[in-house]
């Protein structure tokens, strides 16, 4: 059986969209796990990170995999991925990174679980989040939530503004639905 899971991909270090492509690469390339939509990826202002580093804005996407791993397994093929790519997790949170991989949804799962939060929590008051997120999923109401993705994008704040990117995925011009 296999499971849709939603993911947001982040970069603000070195090669932002080489990292989000072999991000993306590297998901679609796991064991029992298949792509099947990648938003357009977005410039954003980093959200809720020191002074010192409000100059290096992110690029973001979401992409959506079925995938027949647990989520448990899953979710360590993810760090592991982010591991690889160079992501390093030290005491200061927000920091600059090669690559950021959240589950932002793994079928209509719900977990508090230390480490997998199901729904992640927050996604819902990020632009950065929900601007891609609604190129894929627009009718999309996540579990615990009443509202389709679309709606909560629109009762957003404009700021701070997720652009659409001057470069987008290798290839493509647009969001695949």
């Amino acid at each position: 059986m296999t499971c849709e899971s939603i993911l947001s991909l982040g970069s603000n270090l070195g090669d932002r969209l080489g990292w989000l492509e072999t991000a993306r690469a590297a998901l679609a390339a796991l064991p029992g796990t298949r792509l099947t939509a990648s938003s357009r990826v977005y410039e954003t202002e980093p959200v809720d990170v020191p002074e010192a580093w409000r100059a290096q804005s992110f690029l973001n996407a979401v992409v959506v995999v079925e995938t027949s791993l647990a989520v448990e397994v899953f979710s360590d093929a993810i760090h592991a991925i982010e591991a690889t790519l160079g992501r390093t997790r030290g005491p200061e949170r927000h920091a600059p990174r090669t690559i950021d991989i959240d589950i932002l949804s793994f079928g209509d799962l719900i977990s508090d679980r230390p480490g997998l939060r199901l729904p992640h929590p927050g996604w819902a008051r990020r632009r950065f989040v929900c601007e891609p997120l609604a190129d894929v999923r627009p009718d999309l109401v996540l579990p615990g939530q009443t509202r389709p993705v679309c709606a909560i994008l629109a009762a957003l704040p404009p700021e701070p503004a997720a652009i659409p990117a001057a470069r987008q995925w290798e290839g493509e011009e647009k969001a695949e639905n």
